[in-house]
Parts: C-alpha cells; structure tokens; sequence
C-alpha cells in the first residue's frame, strides 16, 4: 500500500472516529488568547477586531472566532461559520464561493458588529491535500461530492460542535446566522444556540465554480437562487 493511501485511509479512520462520537455531550471550550487585530476589509481600509482562540474544543482544532465591534454586547449579534478554503479565501480561486462569501462577510458583521467562526476544516473536513487530489477528479467530470466519495470520504465531514462550543464560551446563546446552508442551522439548534433566522449570502458565479455551486443545491440543499447560478455570465 503506498504512503499517499495510507495517509487517506488515516485521515478518514480520523473522522469517522470524530463522526461517531458527536451526539455525546461536550464539556464546554474557554478562551485562550484574546488579541486585537486590525485587519483589511478594502484596499485602503482597515478596521479592527478581536481574534479569539480557545481551549478545549472537541476536535482539538486550531478554530478561531473574530469579533467585530460590539458583537459581544448584543443580545442577538450576527455569526458567520466559515470553513477554511486555502484556495477560495487567500489565493482567490474562481472554483468556488469562499471567497467571496468570506469577504462579504466580513464586511456585514463589521457595519452590524457581528462573529466569524473560522474553522479549521479545509475541504469540508477532508484537508487541504485530499481536496486537492478531489480537484482532479472533478476535471474529469465528478461533481464535488462524487469526487470526496470517490477519495473515500463522506460527502461532508465537517464537525460544526465547535462552532456551538466557540459561541457558548463567548456568552452567546442566540444568533442570525449568515449562510446558505440549512445544516449549519441545525447543527447550531441541536447544540443549544438559538437560530432566530438565517440570512443569505450573495451568490458569486463564475464559469469554474457553476457546477459546484449546481452540486450544492442538488445534493446538500443549499438555498441558492437556481436561476441565478444558471443565467449568470
């Protein structure tokens, strides 16, 4: 067996173990280091925020929240969970939404005062590597949930208990939630934070991330205006 297989086998023994043990209960995660940062929400315009980390989150992840304004204050601030997108966030991959869903975010919850949850979860749960190989198999014709399925992986392995345990440390107990997808919601809900609503992003089209953005609706329910993806140029 080769080391790359041996690594994805690894890799997906991991979260399956972490799959199977999410129902049980969780002992609440505390802030570690808080920091203040300021950080570039335009070409010329910078705006400070708390970046905060913790212990004691299930996953043992270096996730982070990053306040903005007085989110901390409101009884109902805005949250934006965010899984890390390497390509999409930092190197401006036209192959997905990240990035832009990222800044556009940013930006909301800087004007209403509002929380990114940054979770480390590259390529929802699989790593940054495994997405990577997921990418070439996605040339060929693999939508991206065929292509994770056919690395041996779950079509999402993301754990968003983290996201749940972040808010409650930070004495947050009810929320908007910025996102197009219903599981994040849910996964929120089941874990005791209170959703009030949940508010749409903007959809970002373009000619490489179209069937991505098709395989979201289709297949993990994202509500995402289908007519929108399909007449965009």
């Amino acid at each position: 067996m080769g080391a790359d297989v041996r690594e994805r086998d690894e890799a997906q023994d991991t979260a399956t173990r972490s799959v199977d043990t999410r129902n049980e209960p969780l002992p609440p995660a505390r802030i570690r280091t808080t920091v203040t940062i300021p950080l570039q929400l335009g070409p010329e315009r910078f705006e400070p925020a708390e970046v905060i980390s913790f212990h004691g989150l299930a996953d043992q992840g270096e996730h982070v929240a990053v306040v903005f304004g007085d989110a901390l204050k409101q009884e109902c601030p805005l949250v934006r969970v965010h899984s890390e997108c390497l390509t999409g966030d930092v190197l401006g991959s036209a192959r997905c939404d990240c990035g832009p869903q990222l800044r556009e975010s940013m930006d909301l919850l800087n004007t209403a005062g509002g929380v990114l949850l940054y979770l480390r979860q590259e390529g929802r749960g699989i790593g940054l590597y495994n997405k990577l190989e997921a990418y070439l198999l996605q040339d060929v014709g693999m939508d991206t949930f065929a292509a994770n399925r056919a690395l041996n992986f779950g079509d999402d392995l993301r754990d968003y208990r983290v996201a749940a345990q972040m808010l409650t440390a930070l004495g947050i107990r009810q929320v908007d939630v910025l996102t197009n997808n219903p599981d994040k919601e849910t996964a929120l809900s089941e874990r005791g934070i209170v959703v009030r609503r949940r508010l749409p992003t903007g959809v970002y089209v373009t000619h490489a991330n179209r069937r991505y953005l098709m395989a979201k609706i289709d297949h993990a329910g994202h509500e995402i205006n289908v007519e929108d993806v399909r007449s965009a140029q």
